[in-house]
């Protein structure tokens, strides 16, 4: 049985830090800046600047919405009209579209990529303190770096280890023989069941469930009159790699034999289920929703779109795109977007297209033996 303590029951050697004491952990990634030259973010990120250099920048916003101090892009020509009339202070574009801009400009082959690391400049995190906080619960057994940040009511069990300048929101719980990885950060209400590893500076979001028992069961015809399932130990583990991101509400389950694997880089939206065994490469990301089964191989470099699915025991090659609500029901060899599914038609058409659908293969071999016969005429 494990013995849980609360922080002030901690022996002294793994007490350091406990408490809030007041040390940050995670300074915001303004830091002492609040705004910043064109000059300097020209600088920073190796960007070609259009205008006057001592313009200062406080935030960011959309061309429509920006204001003179805020920084906007613009990455998609959907949106070329609103370049004309943008109120912003600055615009990150493509040297095709400087010349139709009517303010200072920063020049970029990529403007959404430069946007998103221009962004992180403004964005206000609050600072994490180090130490455990009162009514967290940590058993004895457990390794807690005396830079970590322990938030209210957490519970860490047995076995686990937080890593240095890693940060748990209030209500996560960490079982028995997990890790937390160095400058990770479990937001709020996150569950890492037992046996999950997190690399480094790994994101969860709240509500996701990682380690929880896989969904396997075998049909005993034998048990009863008419049979009856039984369960399957799940014996295994979840191993995520460095800089992944977990989505709100995601769920990850444990190997029933060998780990469930996220290779580094792998960012997955809300919502998404991630079954026992599944390996997913380095780099891929998924949209809301999609599901894999079972002991399915994803390459790298792979997107997999919202309310996608994919079979279980199946692969899909490296830089492969599965579009929304598709369904891969056969393995896929080749790099390349794949598509499944009935495309939205107004509903009148829809309802005629599907009365149709079932007349389909003797449509086909009707079809078939008309051409039989020209042939043979």
């Amino acid at each position: 049985m494990p013995r849980f303590l609360l922080c002030d029951q901690l022996e002294p050697r793994r007490r350091a830090g406990c408490r809030y004491n007041g040390r940050r952990v995670t300074e915001s990634i303004l830091s002492t800046n609040s705004t910043y030259s064109l000059a300097e973010i020209a600088q920073r990120f190796d960007l070609t600047c259009h205008g006057d250099p001592t313009i200062r920048l406080d935030g960011v916003g959309t061309l429509a919405g920006a204001g003179p101090s805020q920084l906007s892009f613009l990455s998609n020509s959907k949106y070329s009209a609103q370049l004309a009339a943008t109120h912003a202070g600055v615009v990150v574009l493509r040297e095709e579209d400087v010349a139709n801009c009517p303010v200072a400009a920063l020049v970029t082959r990529d403007p959404y990529v430069a946007y998103a690391k221009i962004a992180a400049l403004f964005e206000r995190l609050p600072a994490a303190l180090a130490g455990i906080h009162p009514s967290a619960v940590v058993a004895a057994g457990a390794q807690v770096s005396s830079s970590a940040s322990i938030g209210p009511c957490c519970v860490i069990a047995d076995g686990a280890v937080i890593a240095d300048g890693a940060v748990l929101g209030p209500h996560c719980i960490v079982g028995e023989d997990c890790t937390v990885g160095a400058q990770s950060r479990l937001v709020a209400r996150v569950t890492l069941v037992t046996r999950v590893t997190l690399g480094k500076r790994v994101l969860v979001h709240p509500g996701a469930v990682i380690g929880s028992d896989g969904f396997g069961l075998a049909f005993d015809h034998s048990a009863s009159d008419h049979g009856s399932w039984i369960k399957l130990p799940q014996l295994g583990g979840v191993r995520i790699g460095d800089d992944c991101e977990i989505g709100a509400n995601t769920t990850i389950d444990r190997g029933a034999l060998d780990d469930t694997v996220l290779e580094q880089d792998v960012r997955l939206d809300n919502q998404i289920q991630i079954a026992h065994n599944v390996h997913v490469g380095a780099h891929t990301a998924m949209a809301g929703c999609a599901a894999v089964a079972g002991s399915a191989k994803i390459g790298r470099y792979c997107m997999i779109g919202g309310n996608a699915g994919v079979l279980g025991h199946l692969e899909l090659a490296d830089r492969v795109t599965i579009t929304a609500k598709s369904l891969v029901t056969h393995s896929i060899r080749e790099p390349g977007e794949y598509s499944s599914g009935v495309p939205l038609q107004e509903n009148r058409l829809w309802r005629k297209s599907a009365a149709r659908f079932k007349h389909l293969d003797e449509y086909a071999r009707r079809l078939s033996a008309l051409e039989k016969d020209r042939n043979n005429e």
